[in-house]
């Protein structure tokens, strides 16, 4: 059982002499900035001049410079533009400001774990990753609590990188619902597995598939969406407060007895052979690769897959029943 750290065991003190610039203002940017600035450290934002980020970051009160400069002017540079974007503006505007014993940090492993980000060895290289959107981030915050969050250390060079990055989550609130220690390794691939497996690929798959089912049965797809997709959030919410077994708890016994008995027909040994392949392409580096040289063409391979997905009548029954459901 991994040790979680809680606002007791932290010295914030740690980053009080500190300037940490955080690279992007975006979904995170925005959230962990302004929390880390509400706790008292000095914070700066490296931009690209003149975006929307950049208006929004100056009228949120921060103190704005180009990528380049605010890399420079920090000892702490933590980076939060998308996986994507991170190694042209870390090659091209960070890596030449770093200087001995500065930070880097990230909330997300990937381009460290699969080395498109290579730091050199006189820094330390840690991450700090909320558990939740930025959104809540900041409003779990704001409302005296906070949302959970990871740390890991990949390279310790001062021998403070972890009080580095524990500090930083309990300036974001972290520490008051508990920090856990990981990897960047674990942290990744665990993060990839979840969101291709659990959390978007196989779920947004099993609500289309079951939509289609019933739809080519013969049933009506206003009927087939809500059973399919609209009722999903009431069970993932019985799921995310109660569990698994809260959830059987608090449907009917008639739900029960059929999830309990067929469930295992839908996650069956062939489903879990596809999750073990899922998982061996992101632990050697396949998947990784296969993302890299997705963004070096372009985004073929996406955009076909979003505008088929933007074309299938699931999502055109859900935008009617939705508007109806907010008019009401």
């Amino acid at each position: 059982m991994t040790r979680v750290y809680y606002d007791d065991d932290i010295d914030l003190g740690v980053l009080k002499d500190s300037v940490i610039a955080v690279i992007g203002y975006g979904i995170q940017g925005h959230a962990q900035a302004q929390n880390m600035r509400d706790s008292g450290l000095n914070v700066i934002c490296g931009l690209r001049e003149g975006g929307a980020s950049w208006k929004k970051a100056k009228e949120a009160g921060f103190d704005v410079y180009p990528v380049a400069e605010a890399a420079k002017k920090a000892d702490i540079i933590h980076i939060l533009i998308p996986d994507e974007a991170q190694p042209s503006v870390y090659e091209k505007q960070i890596k030449e400001g770093l200087e001995e014993g500065n930070a880097l940090g990230f909330s997300h492993g990937f381009n460290i774990r699969f080395k498109q980000i290579v730091p050199p060895e006189d820094i330390d290289v840690i991450m700090m990753a909320p558990k939740g959107p930025g959104a809540i981030v900041r409003r779990e915050f704001l409302e005296g609590f906070g949302v959970p969050a990871l740390i890991a250390v990949e390279q310790d060079y001062t021998g403070r990188a972890k009080e580095r990055a524990l500090a930083m989550a309990k300036a974001n609130g972290a520490s008051r619902a508990g920090v856990l220690e990981t990897t960047f390794a674990e942290e990744t691939e665990t993060d990839l597995f979840g969101e291709q497996v659990d959390l978007c690929g196989g779920c947004a798959e099993l609500i289309t598939a079951s939509f289609e089912t019933l739809v080519e049965a013969g049933y009506q797809p206003e009927i087939a969406y809500f059973e399919c997709l609209h009722e999903l959030k009431l069970i993932v919410d019985l799921i995310y407060a109660k569990g698994i077994e809260g959830m059987w708890q608090n449907v009917s016994n008639t739900a029960e007895y059929g999830g309990r008995t067929r469930g295992k027909r839908i996650i069956n040994e062939e489903s879990r052979r596809a999750m073990k392949e899922i998982l061996r392409d992101i632990r050697e580096d396949r998947f990784a690769m296969e993302w890299v040289n997705e963004n070096r063409t372009g985004l073929k391979n996406l955009s076909r897959l979003r505008e088929e997905g933007r074309k299938h009548p699931l999502e055109a029954v859900g935008k009617t029943l939705r508007e109806m459901m907010r008019k009401g």
